[in-house]
Parts: C-alpha cells; structure tokens; sequence
C-alpha cells in the first residue's frame, strides 16, 4: 500500500505551493488533480506583494516578476473618456520591496510552480479522482480513482483538500458551506487587441453597473477583458459568447479586438467553510472560502494558507512540534477569510449597484475622489497595505504575543531598507529564527548558539526606527516570516517557555 506524509487533492495554485514548501522542507507529498492538464483558461491575475515576499523562501519572487507585468496605473473611464488616473508603479514605495502591482496569468503561474516541484521530483498526478477516505485517528486512508479507471488503496498522514468550491473533500468531510451566489454572471475574456485601453495599464469602465475592466499582460496587445453581465443575458450563461458582451467594450473603452484566445463565463459565490480541519484533513484556497475577485485576492489568500499550514505540517511530520499546532493552522486563516469574503463583498456590491444614485457615486463622485485620495500619502499607503496583503496579522492568536515598538506578535515582520541592507535576506531561509535591531545580551548569543537557533543582530539604524521596529529587545520570527514574539528585553529565557508552552522543538529544514 503507498503511503506518504501528505496527499494534496488539486493542483491548482493552493496545492502546488503547498506540495512545493513541504518538498522544500524535506516532507514526502503525493499531489493529484482529476483533469487531464493545467488549466488554459484560468481567471487570477494579481500577485500580491505578500505572496512575492513568501516566494523568496523558494527563490520564484524573481521569475514571477520577470515574467509578468508590473502595472503603472489604473485608469476609470465615463462616457468613452478616461476621467480619473491612480499611478501604482510606486504605491507601495518603502513598505516592502515589491512595492507595485503585478500580473502574472495564473495559467502561467502554474506552470512555473509545476516546474519547480518537478525539480524535487514530485510530479501531479493527472486524471486521477479521490473518490473517498476514512480518518482512521491515527492517519486517512483513502480510496483514489486512477486513469485506467482502477482504484488504489492508499495511506497518508495528512490529506490537503486543494480542490476548489465543488471540494470532494469538504463534501466527504460533510462541513458547511455557508453563503451565497452573486446575481452577475462574470466573463473573462484572453484578446489581441489595440486601442487606448492598450497602453500597458489598467481600465475600468464606472458607466454601468456591470463590472468591466481591461487588465494588461505582458507582450505587446494582449489583455484580458473582465466584466459581469446581469439582464436576460446572465440566464443563458452556458451559450453566452464574446460576440454577446464585446460591444460594451469597444464602445466604452475604444477595445478593437483582434483575436480572442479564448473566452469563459462564471457563476461567483461568497462563502467560507464552517471549519478548515477536520482531524487529519484540512481545507485550503477554494475549497475553504471563495469570494467575489475584487482587489485580486483569492489566488493569494489560498497560497497564504498553503504557506502557513505547510511550516505546521513539516514542524509535526519531523517531531519538531506537538500535533497541537496543527490547530492554529483553523485559527488563523479562518479569521482572516471571514474578514476578506464580507470586505470583498462590500466592494463588489457597492461597484455594481443599481439605481441613480449609484449611478452619481460612480460616474461623478469617484473620478472626483480618485485623483484627490492619489495625492495623499496616506490614503495610497492605506489602500496598498489593504490590497497587497501585507497587513495580515494573527495577533490575539495563539502563538502570537508581546509587542515591541509598532510591532505585535502576530504581525509581519515590517521591511527596512537602506543603503546598508535588507532585514528580510535572512527571511529567505523557511526557519524559525531571532532578529534584534540594537544591541542584545551575552545570555540571548550564548542561548541561541547553544540551541542553534538562527540569530540576527543589525546595528540600530534610522531605517528601524521608520518601519516601527524596536530597539534593542528582539523579534521570534516563525517560519513563514510573522512575528511570534516581540519582545522589549533580551531574555533567552522568554523564548525557552514559549516553545515549552507550544510543545515546538525549531525544526531546521534542508538549506
């Protein structure tokens, strides 16, 4: 009977970067997916900024970058006129070092995150279903569907439901669902084409209450078309063509389409599951929440929960943690996906609402207050703080405490970068380890060399004090790179009963 550490159902994005940070840290992972081939018609976009800082740990922040396409702006148009422009190319400048907007197809992203997995030599199981499985107490032994259409009994440890909003795991494990389904039918559409539209930017139409933006891509004329259809057309979603909606396009926004690549429609619900574990099962990305795509965040959401139960497995499967942490993985990325489908929600309804007076907010009053919120500072760092992720926190959670200047446990390590360096380079390394901006004790050097636990020391510098770091205590940094500690002292000790409390032992993967 085969066995393995973790089998991953679904290789989509979610499951890919969890099977890729298990392999990273040594964990054995099967990794299956019912069709046939990656997908082709694919619908995120948005690479966030948290998710490129995360993807240093396995050196793809580069190759996302590179291959994508950094957005300079977005662009609101009424009546067949640009009226409003909100420059990104900098928005995020000093927060983080992807301070900008990136698309990159998640079509493409896939591919490069499969190519990366086979270099461990794990390789997606095609065609291949999960057809059942029994949590035994002690492990799941699961009953799969194989191309032949034989069945194979199989043993894991841990069983990841990767496997979208129709989840066969989240049916086998009969947890609710709860929500609803947005009225719209929305359309994505892959086009060559030419216009101002074209320029490399993004463009949103505000006329109507129908959704419609032109997100660029790299290569010169290429964009994809996103827009939502409400009237008699939203009931016949299955024939619906590119023919049916493209007028709007050209009208609005000047699109002269030369080709269409392809064009897909689909139905988009706001629910997030009753539970994301289940004993030794648990529910990640689409599978456990899913919301409407405003302010591209699905794709992301789903890898951060990758990420972070992937460092919680590893800790558990090698004996550097008790199976108790396991439970924090429910804890902290429910919170979060209940706070990201009801602010998604929000938006989206207010963008696509009816009536005249929704009508004024959009096609007067936000080419108003666009230009005027862009040239504040503040209202730019809000709204990219919010949108790129980076400030998601566990604090109040379970292995999260202390708070040292600006920063709480809980918190992501906030970036400082001068001429002298980056305090994210050590974070590249998926460890636990300590970070102190000032001077530490003899007792904290002494402790963490004698139990091999990574310190950095960086002389106080002006770049500390602007990110909110403080002096001279010191920072316990969890493998996905959020503070577990901020502390104002220099105790060793405080870091001893922590992990006494939590029963973790640091697990130090491959380099």
């Amino acid at each position: 009977m085969t066995r393995s550490d973790v089998l991953i159902v679904g290789a989509g994005p979610t499951g890919l970067v969890l099977a890729l940070w298990l392999s990273k840290l040594g964990i054995r992972v099967r990794i299956l997916d019912k069709t046939s081939a990656p997908g082709t018609t694919s619908r995120a976009l948005a690479v966030q900024a948290r998710t490129l800082e995360l993807y240093r740990q396995l050196d793809l922040s580069e190759a996302v970058v590179q291959n994508g396409h950094r957005v300079a702006a977005a662009n609101f148009w009424v009546k067949g006129e640009p009226v409003a422009r909100l420059p990104l190319s900098r928005i995020g400048e000093g927060l983080t070092p992807y301070a900008f907007l990136e698309i990159y197809p998640q079509d493409e992203h896939e591919r490069l995150l499969i190519t990366r997995l086979e270099a461990f030599g794990i390789h997606v199981e095609r065609n291949t279903e999960l057809e059942y499985f029994e949590d035994s107490g002690a492990g799941v032994t699961v009953q799969l569907r194989l191309p032949d259409g034989q069945l194979e009994i199989c043993q894991t440890c841990y069983l990841a439901g990767c496997d979208g909003a129709r989840s066969v795991v989240r049916k086998t494990l009969d947890t609710g669902f709860p929500g609803g389904t947005y009225q719209q039918i929305f359309y994505v559409a892959d086009v060559q084409a030419s216009g101002p539209t074209f320029n490399g930017e993004l463009h949103v139409d505000l006329d109507e209450a129908d959704f419609l933006a032109v997100f660029p891509l790299a290569g010169t004329g290429r964009a994809r078309l996103i827009g939502t259809v409400r009237d008699e057309r939203a009931d016949q979603a299955e024939t619906l063509r590119f023919e049916d909606v493209s007028s709007r396009a050209i009208e609005h926004l000047n699109v002269q389409t030369e080709q269409v690549n392809w064009f897909s429609t689909y139905r988009v619900h706001h629910r997030v599951a009753d539970h994301f574990r289940t004993g030794h099962a648990f529910l990640l990305g689409d599978a456990a929440h899913v919301h409407s795509p405003a302010g591209g965040q699905g794709m992301n959401t789903g890898i951060g929960d990758a990420i972070n139960l992937a460092w919680k497995l590893a800790s558990v499967l090698s004996g550097g943690a008790e199976a108790s942490l396991l439970d924090t993985y429910e804890t902290e990325r429910i919170a979060f996906a209940r706070k990201l489908v009801a602010t998604t929600d929000r938006v989206f309804t207010f963008v696509t609402a009816e009536g005249r007076m929704a009508d004024v907010l959009r096609t007067r009053l936000a080419p108003f207050l666009i230009p005027k919120m862009a040239s504040f500072e503040t209202s730019r760092e809000f709204l990219f703080r919010t949108v790129s992720q980076i400030t998601l926190n566990y604090r109040g959670m379970p292995l999260s405490t202390g708070v040292a200047g600006h920063v709480h446990g809980g918190d992501r390590l906030p970036w400082a970068h001068d001429g002298e360096g980056d305090n994210f380079e050590s974070l590249r390394n998926p460890v636990w380890q300590v970070h102190v901006y000032g001077d530490t004790s003899d007792e904290m050097i002494a402790w963490c060399n004698e139990h091999h636990l990574p310190l950095q020391v960086f002389h106080w510098r002006p770049a500390f004090e602007a990110a909110g770091l403080g002096r001279n205590g010191f920072y316990l940094l969890r493998p996905d790179t959020y503070v577990a500690i901020a502390e104002t002292c220099s105790d060793p000790k405080v870091i001893e009963r922590y992990f006494q409390h939590h029963g973790i032992r640091p697990y130090f993967g491959p380099p």
